[in-house]
């Protein structure tokens, strides 16, 4: 992977016509890419789609002091005071055939720095749910730069450091720890990757070791476990649930009771009864947030486009069904949200926020 710009020139990598688009992603939240063209400016206007279906829990208080920006795909910001913390920040979103129904697994890895960097800010803490190219790709080059340091997998841990990323930046988690960054909390969740409609998905195993050779392909990233984070910012709140894939674990996610639960959209039915399940599970967030639902082959600018493998028009139903108490806001890649997720003002093209 080149730690700034492409150097491998893809015109001539062969395709791959074998991969269904929905054999890699039914079920599988897997995310996208989008095409080398440079990111366009975003503009002043922007709006939140927000559907109500009531009041919600008012379980935390809002904290006026934090703010969150979706960064598509499962990607977020979060802003509390002058800190930042990212989750899963995916914003190169560099073409794989994946929507043209040509997906090449031999894709070049790559980061451009100017679409990175005008999102990020200056993060301390950098959260990764697995490995593969839409949620990894970009931490190198934002961990090299920023100093940020990293929580994630072993196989997160190998991939990085054979990336470039210096060793002692990166803390290894499992699931279950419950760290204090300066009074914000994070709380680790193990958690499971969402599954096609043949119960599998691109690209598994572990490492529990250094790659032979550095990964230069996305196949080269695999899932590596995956994670699910709890993230309560400041003493005040609000606790935000962070998912990077559509499937969890039942039992691990009871009693966690965030106030908004960040929730990867599934494209199949492979996991059973999985919106109703899980918002039990959470007993009921005040605010559910859809992500993993928007098309990561088009640059994160103007309005999310739809990922025609999800259906969310079907999430947004059974979240109503399943939990009408349950205020939903689907997000948009410019709107900066505060802590109840209403909007706060919007993001400029250089990345700073307009009231």
């Amino acid at each position: 992977m080149t730690q700034e710009s492409p150097v491998t020139d893809r015109s001539g990598a062969p395709s791959h016509r074998g991969f269904d688009r929905r054999t890699v992603l039914r079920g599988a939240a897997l995310g996208a890419a989008s095409p080398l063209i440079p990111a366009t400016a975003a503009t002043a206007a922007t709006t939140a789609a927000t559907t109500s279906a009531g009041a919600g829990g008012g379980r935390g208080p809002a904290a006026g002091a934090v703010s969150f920006r979706w960064l598509g795909t499962a990607g977020w910001r979060i802003d509390v005071g002058d800190r930042t913390v990212l989750f899963d920040p995916y914003l190169t979103r560099f073409p794989t055939g994946l929507f043209d129904g040509v997906f090449d697994p031999r894709t070049p890895l790559w980061t451009r720095p100017e679409a990175v960097d005008a999102h990020i800010g200056r993060p301390e803490l950098v959260l990764v749910s697995h490995s593969h190219w839409d949620h990894l790709a970009d931490v190198p080059h934002i961990a090299r730069t920023t100093g940020a340091r990293v929580v994630g997998t072993e196989t997160t841990y190998h991939l990085l450091v054979a990336l470039g990323v210096d060793a002692g930046q990166i803390s290894v988690v499992k699931g279950g720890e419950v760290l204090d960054f300066d009074g914000i909390v994070v709380e680790v969740v193990p958690s499971l990757h969402s599954r096609n409609k043949k119960c599998s998905y691109f690209a598994p195993g572990t490492l529990n070791a250094p790659p032979a050779t550095a990964p230069g392909t996305i196949a080269d990233l695999p899932e590596g476990d995956t994670l699910a984070f709890r993230v309560t910012a400041g003493a005040d709140g609000p606790s935000a649930f962070l998912m990077g894939a559509s499937d969890f674990s039942e039992r691990a996610v009871r009693g966690l009771r965030p106030d908004l639960a960040m929730i990867a959209v599934p494209a199949g039915t492979a996991t059973h009864r999985y919106v109703p399940r899980l918002l039990r599970a959470l007993d009921h967030p005040r605010v559910a947030v859809p992500v993993h639902w928007d098309n990561f082959e088009v640059p994160l600018a103007g309005s999310p486009e739809r990922d025609p493998a999800m259906d969310l028009d079907a999430f947004l139903a059974q979240v109503a069904q399943a939990s009408p108490a349950t205020r939903v806001v689907v997000p948009d890649y410019r709107t900066v949200y505060d802590g109840d997720m209403r909007s706060a003002g919007t993001v400029r093209p250089d990345g700073r926020r307009v009231r």
